[in-house]
């Protein structure tokens, strides 16, 4: 294993990011990380039309993530954007309720890694990696939605939205339970200095 680098999804990184989801049979049963963007429809989409919307909505923009590269072959991601683009599981519908709290700027909504890559901090390379590259678009309020597996066994495959420990050494706080394991939690942002004029 080289030394392992964060680079942002785009049109550039696109190739190391399907093949990462396609040797991994498209993640999840074929989701491409689709199920957290706004405007997609919630029926039983091939997975062969997710991998082509996923594309597109690179192509406009409108999908971020920060890809973790071990040389050329990316090994691991964070899905982020803003709020405007991704929406909270679905599962949370019944007690995400937006309004009580600020409404956030931005969303991080979930990790994948490479299985021969677990258990190698690659997940939180890809957290750094986003919250450096949503300071770097201006900062703001980011929610995320991380799992308590405290006193819990559970396969690192099945953490898809990360850890409650792992957000809260960067400084995320806890606000509510959404489900019964996940948390609403947020951290504010502050804009990369060197943008400033």
């Amino acid at each position: 294993m080289s030394e392992l680098t964060v680079k942002p999804l785009c049109e550039e990184t696109w190739p190391a990011y399907a093949d990462l989801i396609e040797r991994h049979n498209g993640v999840w049963g074929g989701c491409w990380c689709m199920g957290f963007h706004i405007g997609t429809p919630e029926d039983s989409d091939t997975t062969i039309c997710k991998r082509d919307r996923k594309l597109k909505r690179v192509q406009d923009g409108t999908a971020h993530a920060a890809l973790v590269f071990d040389g050329d072959v990316a090994v691991g991601w964070c899905q982020y954007g803003p709020a405007r683009e991704l929406r909270p599981q679905n599962k949370f519908k019944t007690k995400y309720l937006p309004g009580l709290e600020r409404e956030p700027d931005w969303r991080i909504t979930c990790f994948f890694v490479d299985k021969r890559y677990r258990g190698k901090k690659v997940s939180a390379l890809a957290l750094d990696g986003a919250l450096e590259m949503i300071a770097r678009e201006g900062g703001g309020l980011v929610e995320a939605y991380p799992e308590n597996v405290a006193g819990r066994k559970i396969a690192s495959a099945f953490i898809c939205l990360g850890t409650i420990p792992m957000f809260e050494k960067r400084g995320f706080t806890k606000l509510r339970p959404v489900a019964m394991h996940h948390w609403v939690m947020t951290l504010e942002v502050a804009k990369d200095p060197s943008l400033s004029a």
